[in-house]
């Protein structure tokens, strides 16, 4: 209860409020629906019920998360090797450093782990749920978190139920509530309570005056009287049964994984194999039982899945700060295969700032001053005379469209405010450029009844008891699509009078093209008036406005303009560039979005959906290489665009914003939903959120996610070649008896892998991204992160630095002795191979460009990991205790020159081979 409510105690839930009516509910609420509650009321109430949010899945303990990151079989493996080196030696120098490695990669995921759950939880942030709530006599969009019981909440198609209440409102209202009721089919929704024995159970699906939490609006508009939030509605106490969640781990990260574990196995079989040769030619079992721990350690690439883990949570986290909010890590991996784009038009290419700036009323052209939300401006006609109330066509057509209208525009004294669809506000900016009150036009003729616009019959009519100037009527204003209302119409609007429909309709088409040719989206308004029986039968419900929307007398046209985005241009050049086919699939007039298109430098034809329909699916195939704008389409052809696309081999994104787009979202490789304009139901079908509703945003995150997987490669070339050759080193040091078998001592195998499979391998998941980035062909969807060329590379760079190691270590001044035993040409083959791995981590950060680039300074963090390595490397080598520790000894500058050119023949050998692809393959991806 609400102890401290001022007027009086608020249950924190109506007890069936199904079988309550209206006025009953709003009483045990203390609210008035008309108005809603109070700020400080609804302030209070949040303070006193909680947020309106699901309890999320309890944290896991820190302790529990860092032990988890003990219990990856590789890892397993790390220790059971260092328990047998200790119990083999009774030394602990070899197990320290064993579980210092183990240590490291374990801290790595942890601190990586609670990174990722941050930028998860801020990108929950970022993707709030709103809803529209009336709360002191206004319209305000609040978060869904804030509402609370009593708040009076209003939806339409699209959007997603934020909180379980009663309807007060249900005009055509349907709602999908099968996240609930595993019922497909959405279920009709009216005010009326539920009559039933006070005994008897009412289902979910049968509470047809209910709408809960979660559900989804799928046709009609509605009103709602909070009745139960967060964890007490009925999608909370289904949530209060689950306990656990589960992570589905990416396709990369399975494909690594299963990487990882073969090269572990093959990585056993060699250390076995050297153990073996050493024992048959004389070394004791301890100490091969300590090379085979150090070697093991060295080979097994325990870091292959944490840096996955690492460069995605970093690549995702910059996304999102580029607004674009990934809600799956797989689809990172699929953007950087995207091949074709299809792209929404208003909102995405353009600013979605709709601005009327073209009015044809009475047959008369009107300019209309002025741009964006805020209505400054005026409305002349062409000859040069002003317009406004002093046209009775003009009054008319601003009357139709403040009317015929479910936006709202409000000035607060210092800014103007508007809530709704943008073409909606743009309607009311253009009726108050033109004088019109529109609170007091409302007011003087509320609405009856209302027709919500549908894709399907792209129209939307509400009838208005008109009085006033003899007039005592109910009209019926409708407002859609020109040739729609044109179909439907008797009569046009001309002068002072109305004309028939075929004397009018030549003046009518005209003024369309010639709008639509200048780029401008082109709306028709119409209104009709209701005979006594239709306004009867309306009014008991057997008879739907929609049904009423012949007859009409077209009153006039509006011409809107949603000017394009000013980065969109450029963003497009650049997805060609990177081999993106970028279309353009849009319910407006053909005509019109041909100007939009051509003015952004989108080539190809234009189809419309009835030229769609006409074609089957191989002559649509067919087409679609020839075709950037696909105008007056339908949900139904989005989703026959993304199949065939699809059939022909692309990987598709497809942008959505509205909820008959979700099919579509689902069925493309990467569905975009707009952050700012996109209904709920669309943001849950989508696997990327734009949170600034941009096309531009789209090309970066492609570039984001070719990015990611490119750095991810690097990891994996570097690792590769390191474990392969230092697995070759030992095999043939074994098989030729150098050093019998034991080139290095173990402590010296564990330092490469702790320095050099630390922070400079980690630095290269910070790599920028290269400046061919875009400028090559999408990665094929089905290619492994290991191709043929780069397994050719990772061979030969091992077999390089096994054969430059063992020569140092053969050649070198003094008798190369068992590791273990301090000697120059044991140290200089040991530094020879870290030397290796410095330049190898230049090598692997582009499959085909060269070392000598540009690119190759973009990432500070790489040299500074590099520099600390060498500045080690010498400290090991010099430095008394850990010359003793890493049985090293000193060597000469002209030895280290000697070590650093044998170690820089693996860069220009992969430099050889790049120059080589490039100048057969000049097209070739890099």
């Amino acid at each position: 209860m609400l102890a401290h409510h001022p007027r009086r105690a608020v249950a924190l839930a109506v007890d069936a409020p199904h079988r309550l009516d209206v006025d009953d509910v709003s009483a045990a609420l203390d609210v008035d629906p008309a108005s809603g509650l109070g700020h400080a009321e609804a302030a209070g109430r949040l303070a006193s019920f909680g947020a309106n949010a699901l309890d999320g899945t309890p944290p896991v303990p820190a302790w529990r998360r860092l032990a988890a990151q003990f219990t990856d079989r590789l890892i397993l493996v790390l220790l059971a090797a260092a328990t047998v080196a200790f119990f083999v030696s009774g030394e602990l120098k070899t197990p320290i450093v064993v579980l210092t490695v183990v240590l490291l990669n374990a801290v790595i995921g942890f601190v990586q782990e609670q990174r990722a759950e941050r930028s998860l939880e801020a990108l929950q942030q970022m993707a709030v749920h709103q809803a529209r709530v009336r709360r002191g006599g206004d319209v305000h969009v609040v978060a869904a978190d804030d509402l609370v019981p009593g708040d009076v909440v209003l939806v339409e198609a699209g959007d997603r139920i934020p909180a379980d209440g009663r309807l007060v409102v249900a005009s055509s209202l349907e709602v999908d509530e099968s996240v609930l009721t595993g019922e497909s089919v959405p279920t009709a929704k009216a005010t009326g309570l539920v009559v039933a024995s006070p005994d008897a159970t009412v289902g979910i699906g049968d509470r047809a005056c209910m709408a809960h939490m979660h559900t989804s609006v799928t046709r009609g508009r509605g009103e709602l009287v909070v009745t139960a939030t967060g964890m007490r509605t009925e999608i909370g106490r289904i949530a209060g049964l689950l306990a656990t969640t589960t992570t589905e781990r990416t396709p990369l990260q399975r494909q690594l994984d299963e990487l990882a574990h073969g090269l572990a196995k093959l990585a056993a079989v060699i250390v076995a194999a050297v153990v073996v040769i050493g024992l048959v030619r004389g070394s004791s079992l301890s100490d091969m039982l300590l090379t085979g721990v150090a070697l093991a350690v060295a080979a097994i690439p325990e870091g292959l899945p944490a840096v996955t883990v690492v460069t995605l949570a970093i690549g995702v986290a910059r996304m999102a700060e580029s607004n674009a909010i990934v809600k799956r890590l797989a689809s990172v991996e699929t953007l950087g295969s995207t091949t074709v784009i299809c792209s929404d038009k208003t909102g995405t290419l353009t600013m979605n700032e709709m601005t009327a700036v073209e009015l044809v009323a009475g047959g008369r052209l009107h300019r209309v001053s002025g741009t964006g939300y805020e209505p400054r401006g005026v409305i002349e006609a062409v000859c040069g005379e002003s317009a406004g109330h002093a046209d009775p066509a003009v009054e008319e057509v601003l009357a139709a469209v403040v009317l015929c209208n479910d936006a709202a525009l409000r000035h607060d004294g210092e800014r103007w405010h508007h809530t709704g669809d943008p073409t909606e506000t743009a309607l009311l900016v253009l009726a108050a450029k033109g004088g019109v009150d529109l609170g007091s036009l409302r007011a003087r003729h509320p609405r009856l009844a209302e027709a919500p616009f549908e894709s399907a019959t792209k129209l939307m009519a509400t009838a208005h008891r008109v009085t006033g100037g003899g007039v005592d009527v109910v009209r019926a204003y409708v407002k859609g699509a020109p040739d729609v209302l044109l179909a439907r119409a008797d009569s046009v609007l001309v002068g002072g009078g109305t004309v028939p429909v075929a004397a009018g309709r030549q003046r009518i088409d005209t003024a369309m093209e010639e709008m639509a040719g200048r780029g401008l989206r082109v709306l028709a308004v119409a209104s009709r008036d209701l005979d006594a029986d239709e306004i009867a039968r309306l009014e008991r419900g057997e008879l739907e406005l929609a049904a009423l929307t012949g007859g009409l007398t077209v009153l006039g046209l509006v011409g809107l303009l949603d000017p394009p985005r000013a980065e969109v241009r450029q963003a497009i050049a650049e997805a060609h560039a990177a081999g993106l086919s970028v279309k353009m699939i849009t319910g407006d007039h053909v005509t019109t979005a041909t100007s939009i298109a051509r003015s952004l430098g989108l080539p190809g034809a234009a189809m419309t959906g009835a030229e769609l329909d006409a074609l089957d699916d191989d002559a649509l195939g067919g087409r679609l290489d020839d075709v950037g704008v696909f105008a007056r389409v339908s949900p139904e052809h989005k989703l026959r665009l993304v199949a065939a696309l699809q059939h022909r081999g692309n990987v598709v994104a497809m942008t959505g914003d509205g909820v008959n787009d979700a099919p579509a979202l689902k069925r493309a490789d990467i569905g975009v939903a707009m952050g700012i304009t996109g209904t709920e139901v669309t943001k849950q079908a989508a696997s990327m959120v734009l949170a600034d509703d941009n096309f531009a945003t789209i090309v970066g995150a492609v570039r984001r996610g070719r990015t990611i997987y490119d750095n991810v490669v690097k990891f994996v070339r570097f690792q590769l070649s390191t474990t392969i050759g230092f697995a070759v080193v030992f095999l043939l040091a074994a098989l030729f008896g150098l050093a019998d078998g034991k080139p290095f001592a173990a402590i010296a195998i564990l330092w490469v892998n702790l320095v050099m499979d630390g922070p400079p391998a980690m630095a290269l998941g910070l790599d920028p991204s290269s400046s061919d980035v875009m400028s090559r062909a999408p990665r094929p969807v089905e290619e492994k992160i290991v191709t043929g060329r780069r397994r050719a590379a990772i061979g030969v760079a091992a077999v390089t630095m096994a054969a430059g190691t063992l020569a140092v270590l053969a050649w070198a001044p003094g008798e190369a002795l068992p590791g273990g035993t301090p000697t120059v040409a044991g140290t200089m083959a040991f530094t020879t191979f870290v030397l290796f791995q410095f330049f190898n981590l230049l090598n692997v950060r582009s499959d085909r460009t060269s070392v000598f680039h540009r690119d190759s300074l973009r990432n500070r963090w790489l040299w500074v990991s590099l520099g600390s390595v060498l500045v080690l490397q010498v400290a090991v080598t010099h430095v008394g205790p850990l010359q003793r520790l890493f049985a090293t000894t000193s060597i000469t500058p002209a030895q280290w020159a000697v070590c650093a050119l044998v170690a820089s023949s693996v860069l220009w050998i992969e430099e050889l081979r790049k120059l080589v692809l490039r100048a057969r393959t000049p097209e070739v991806s890099r």
